[in-house]
């Protein structure tokens, strides 16, 4: 769903509606641009700023040079969660996107995550599919039980995580340890890349440790949502152990 116009957007954001994001024209007036990104900001909102054919294609009608896509997902504060997990008496186990662009990967994906007892899913504002309708229903419904981190940085959410007492794991298939020497039953957030890139190389240098998935016919092309699977199975028979 579409909200158009200067006061409709305000209006949801001061009273805390998910909001997805925000396109904003890119030569809307100063005053318009200040005042939605202050409250875009303040609500953890990201902005596109978007030429006005952009927002003309939206087809919403007079918009006042401002579109934004309300969530099916409600997010949520990172250090909030992690104290919500601790003061529950349960250990983390995060799970932390970079650059997984596909929508049928993210929710294939949450909706593992959600059986296999992540309690969060970590996400950057930037960079990432959009968690739309179509997401939340290739998730079964899983997206809107899961919740959602979403972060400006991911790499200030791994020192925030790693400032907890969390280790950060990178999934990284030349990594000489395998998944079954991670313990998995420790406080975790474990990282996975986008299948074209993998993980950015500057997240990756402050990860505490990596890790590869055991491939004994060397055919190393797992898509992104079967490998999160086989990784949180892992964690889940460690865990269950334990």
């Amino acid at each position: 769903m579409l909200l158009a116009g200067r006061s409709a957007i305000l209006e949801a954001l001061s009273e805390g509606r998910a909001l997805d994001r925000i396109y904003l024209q890119k030569t809307a007036s100063t005053v318009l641009q200040g005042e939605i990104r202050k409250a875009a900001e303040k609500a953890g909102v990201p902005i596109n700023y978007v030429p006005a054919d952009k927002l003309n294609g939206f087809n919403v009608g007079e918009h006042g040079g401002c579109v934004a896509l309300l969530s099916r997902v409600q997010y949520h504060d990172l250090q909030q969660m992690i104290s919500f997990v601790v003061d529950n008496g349960e250990v983390p186990m995060f799970l932390i996107l970079d650059g997984v662009t596909d929508i049928r990967n993210i929710g294939g994906i949450a909706r593992t995550a959600w059986s296999m007892g992540v309690q969060a899913l970590i996400i950057p504002d930037k960079g990432v599919g959009a968690l739309n309708e179509d997401a939340v229903l290739t998730s079964a419904g899983a997206l809107e039980q899961l919740p959602v981190c979403r972060v400006n940085s991911l790499m200030k959410a791994v020192d925030e995580l790693r400032m907890n007492g969390i280790r950060v794991l990178a999934s990284e298939m030349t990594a000489e340890k395998k998944t079954f020497d991670i313990a998995f039953n420790e406080p975790v957030a474990i990282v996975m890349g986008g299948e074209e890139r993998g993980i950015n190389s500057v997240l990756m240098k402050i990860c505490d440790d990596r890790f590869s998935i055991p491939m004994p016919t060397g055919f190393e092309s797992l898509n992104v949502s079967v490998a999160t699977g086989m990784i949180l199975y892992e964690a889940m028979k460690q865990r269950m152990k334990q």
